[in-house]
């Protein structure tokens, strides 16, 4: 049964180098109409996919917070109606912000509005790197608007940071870990940086212009992440993410746990009923589709057994708690030792799997290297 809800808002008031997630400027932008549309969505998607509690609810984007006051009222109201009918008791409502968009009123109309939980996209406390990778706040937006959430009422705050960005030194690494712990917030996801196709840092890499740290000083960046994190007590729950007890993201849980999940919004998916369903992703053509049939949907793929067992293995994996035997053989009646005993077997003898009674999961080495273990478990059946 689904017990989660991801809903993007695809407006940016300035694109990063780095991101190729669907999004688009906000200027001219029909914002309010595509609002109403996620809202069809959501009624629609609710009745053809029932639910009877909302765990979670994440507002991704692109940066949800760039609406101004009424679109958010709007918005708000849309998910309250739809995805909360009965109570905000135990829910999860997260809003992802940039530091500096956040005016104390507009926080307060999200707290208000249910939200109980901030995802501030910081990314490095270098000033000169932040230029670099094309945001538009600085080290300073951050502390105020981290002290206005606080005035508001938050008390579940996550900073995402980012490493390994060009030019960026350990030390630089070191320096903005040290600020960011000084802020103690709840929640910390901290990702290596990822060049995607279509996007400017794709294009200088392609040039020969982009000058990266080198593989050993981004592993020594991780190192320096895991260290400084569990010296800090934040626990590391899963490959880029710590948090202090008891804030842990609920939400992305929900994925790494492979669960059902709704995707609201344009480029959005969802996981239900066993079927991966992707949404198209041009608002326009986003907004069209669910004007014509009331659903944005592209591609609907229900999802063979072979390969939800896979994703079980290469999702679960990245939880530090890995992946429960007893849970792999309730969820499909099978022994995963029977399933994937050669795959298991092969990781843990190049030291990168841990297998015990109860569990499978990585070692320490295993972290620095999971995409090559993922990729054992895809494909084999």
């Amino acid at each position: 049964m689904v017990k989660a809800a991801y809903l993007h808002i695809p407006f940016c008031a300035q694109i990063c180098h780095y991101c190729d997630f669907n999004k688009v400027f906000l200027q001219g932008q029909p914002v309010e109409e595509y609002l109403e549309s996620m809202d069809i969505e959501m009624k629609n998607t609710v009745e053809a996919y029932p639910f009877s509690q909302m765990n979670t609810i994440f507002v991704g984007g692109g940066t949800p917070t760039v609406l101004t006051e009424q679109q958010l009222e709007l918005f708000l109201a849309s998910i309250h109606k739809h995805l909360i009918p009965k109570t905000l008791e135990n829910l999860e409502f997260t809003f992802e912000a940039n530091p500096g968009d956040l005016t104390l009123q507009k926080l307060k109309l999200l707290k208000e509005g249910g939200v109980n939980r901030l995802s501030f996209g910081v990314q490095t406390f270098n000033d000169k790197l932040l230029e670099s990778i094309g945001r538009t706040h600085r080290r300073e937006d951050v502390f105020r608007t981290i002290e206005l959430a606080r005035v508001a009422g938050f008390t579940n705050v996550s900073l995402d940071l980012i490493y390994a960005l060009p030019n960026q030194t350990v030390d630089d690494f070191k320096e903005t870990l040290d600020i960011a712990l000084s802020l103690e917030v709840e929640h910390f996801s901290a990702y290596s940086l990822i060049i995607e196709p279509k996007t400017v840092f794709y294009n200088r890499m392609r040039k020969g212009t982009l000058n990266l740290p080198s593989e050993e000083n981004e592993a020594n960046m991780y190192e320096l992440l895991m260290d400084t994190m569990e010296r800090n007590n934040y626990h590391q729950y899963e490959i880029s993410n710590f948090a202090k007890n008891g804030f842990e993201s609920k939400h992305n849980l929900t994925y790494w746990n492979n669960e059902e999940y709704y995707g609201i919004g344009a480029g959005a998916h969802s996981y239900l009923q066993g079927k991966r369903i992707a949404n198209a992703g041009p608002i326009k053509q986003y907004m069209t589709k669910i004007a014509e049939t009331g659903f944005p949907h592209v591609d609907i793929n229900p999802v063979p057994e072979h390969e939800r067992m896979e994703e079980e293995l290469f999702l679960g994996l990245r939880k530090t708690s890995g992946v429960s035997k007893l849970h792999f053989k309730k969820k499909f009646g099978k022994d995963i030792m029977d399933v994937f005993g050669e795959q298991i077997i092969e990781q843990k003898n190049k030291g990168l799997l841990e297998d015990t009674e109860e569990t499978i999961r990585l070692t320490h080495r295993g972290k620095f290297l999971g995409n090559e273990v993922f990729q054992a478990f895809i494909g084999l059946i």
